[in-house]
């Protein structure tokens, strides 16, 4: 393991700018997935009293990608093999596969209860990278705490859509 300050500045801008695009486009994914059938689809469902305004999802999940991109820029500047590197770019594209692919089966393929499972991997893969984050940078692992937190609470709320609209 290596300090970050050992690799060049353009290195680490490119490597910021890789993980901002890889974020970026889940986020873009995620948002094409949701935000049209939130009007007429999801606003149809029957919701748990805990359930957030609408409103509040937006603002949170920004927080969340950019804490996202911020660790794994963090994780990967600390890092200087070849194998470390594949190993974290590994676990960090696994969760930010799972979080597209929510969207796309809750929202887009209306299914809540497939999308239980896939929230569930999500929440797996989650804690997975944080643990893998904790071995290079503590910092980067507390950072997606609330990432860990916040799909747990969308695993409570997509169990309990499931729940209250047996189709």
């Amino acid at each position: 393991m290596t300090n970050s300050t050992s690799k060049s500045r353009k290195t680490r801008i490119i490597e910021a700018l890789v993980i901002a695009i890889l974020v970026f486009t889940t986020a873009t994914i995620g948002s094409h997935a949701t935000i049209p059938n939130i009007p007429d689809w999801y606003e149809g469902l029957i919701k748990p009293s805990f359930n957030p305004p609408n409103w509040i999802f937006g603002p949170v999940w920004t927080l969340l990608y950019v804490l996202m991109t911020y660790a794994a820029w963090r994780v990967i500047g600390r890092i200087d093999t070849r194998r470390d590197t594949i190993f974290i770019a590994f676990v960090f594209i696994a969760q930010l596969i799972f979080n597209a692919l929510w969207s796309i089966v809750f929202f887009g393929m209306h299914n809540p209860a497939y999308a239980l499972i896939v929230v569930v991997l999500l929440e797996a893969s989650v804690i997975a990278m944080i643990l893998v984050f904790a071995r290079y940078d503590r910092v980067a692992a507390v950072t997606q705490l609330p990432y860990a937190g916040w799909v747990a609470f969308a695993s409570l709320l997509n169990l309990s859509i499931v729940l209250l609209n047996p189709n």
